[in-house]
């Protein structure tokens, strides 16, 4: 049907394992990725996702969903901020992260993730 289109994240087009602690999802919707993150208790960007990116930090820019579990967010700059279920969230490049708690953190992202621990 022209103009609608439906994915599964049970189906995903493409799964991203990071380097340990959790993957991504990814589903393309009208051209555009879309990933349900689950990122496992003990995850952090800096020891998960930085050897598959290359960079210092995170210089993704970010726009979610948290469904389940909690994480904080470290800006380069400073601010931190603390995320959990309900929680919708807009983060920009230059940040490190990690799960809190015991809990599996699953997180919708609608923001520019189409290279997101993607490897070469």
């Amino acid at each position: 049907m022209k103009g609608l289109e439906s994915k599964t994240f049970e189906a995903p087009d493409e799964k991203r394992m990071f380097e340990g602690n959790g993957y991504a999802d990814v589903v393309m919707v009208a051209d555009r990725p879309v990933s349900r993150g689950t990122f496992e208790p003990g995850w952090k960007w800096s020891n998960n996702i930085k050897p598959i990116a290359g960079t210092p930090s995170c210089m993704t820019s970010h726009l979610g969903y948290v469904q389940s579990g909690r994480m904080r967010i470290m800006m380069d700059d400073g601010p931190t901020m603390e995320l959990g279920p309900g929680d919708v969230f807009a983060i920009e490049p230059g940040h490190d992260a990690e799960v809190l708690g015991n809990e599996d953190c699953v997180v919708l992202d609608f923001g520019e993730i189409a290279n997101y621990a993607k490897r070469a």
